[in-house]
């Protein structure tokens, strides 16, 4: 199996995706064997039933409690959308604009995280004010960090790298419109190399988190900076660590 395919059948999305698959012959069963005793099954009971053993099978492989959850109530939420009698053509607009704003979030487990205006002041604080800079900012969104750091540092340049199309495209429209040197690609930061930047910000996911810092730490060279909001990296410990001001998450640094 290649690495592409391992990375997708990993996916927590895919295996839950599977797992009520596995759970349909169960469900069909054990409602045969409810009917063989004389209990009238449903087609509520019957989605009920379906949801139990796609729970319990996700608990089997220790998906993360919230995917039991899910499972457990996903043919029920399928039942009652049927039974809404809704336009296909809706369920097919939502699917293709949740798309593009996800797009392969089931794979990297990034969902899209807005940071903010808090956290745009902590990162500002934290950059060498001596030099100019090559920042990028892996999973920008729709570009508010990068956008706003290229107003304040006019001497250096800001990047931000998205692979949802639908964000990707959105910062893309408002570089252009707000005419500095702030600019957008579209793709996936790990076909990038980091020791190109002198300082790298994430605001990714728990999941990711072992995986960036593996990255980091074999391409980052010395003098530069990893940046993380909110999501600290359990293989070493911070050296910068800054509550920014009023509520929010911390922002995290590591030296290289």
């Amino acid at each position: 199996m290649s690495l592409a395919l391992r990375r997708i059948w990993r996916a927590p999305a895919v295996q839950a995706l599977l797992l009520q698959l596995a759970a349909a012959p169960l469900t069909v069963v054990a409602a045969f064997l409810l009917l063989r005793a004389g209990a009238p099954v449903s087609l509520a009971g019957a989605a009920l039933l379906q949801g139990i053993f796609a729970a319990a099978l996700s608990g089997w492989r220790r998906l993360a409690p919230w995917w039991l959850a899910i499972q457990l109530l996903f043919p029920l939420a399928l039942l009652a959308g049927v039974a809404l009698q809704l336009p296909p053509m809706l369920f097919l607009g939502g699917f293709l604009i949740l798309l593009l704003i996800y797009w392969s979030t089931f794979r990297t487990q990034v969902p899209y995280y807005p940071s903010g205006r808090r956290a745009w002041d902590a990162v500002a604080a934290v950059l060498p004010p001596d030099r100019p800079l090559f920042f990028i900012d892996i999973g920008s969104g729709l570009g508010g960090l990068v956008l706003d750091l290229a107003r304040r540092r006019p001497e250096s340049t800001f990047v931000g790298i998205e692979l949802a199309p639908l964000p990707w495209l959105a910062s893309a429209l408002r570089a252009r419109l707000a005419g500095g040197s702030a600019r957008f690609v579209r793709g996936d930061y790990e076909h990038l190399d980091l020791g190109a930047y002198d300082a790298v910000f994430a605001y990714l996911s728990p999941a990711a988190m072992d995986g960036l810092w593996r990255k980091a730490s074999t391409e980052m060279r010395p003098g530069s900076l990893l940046l993380s909001y909110e999501f600290n990296i359990g293989a070493k410990p911070p050296d910068i660590n800054i509550m920014p001001t009023g509520a929010g998450p911390a922002l995290y640094g590591w030296h290289f």
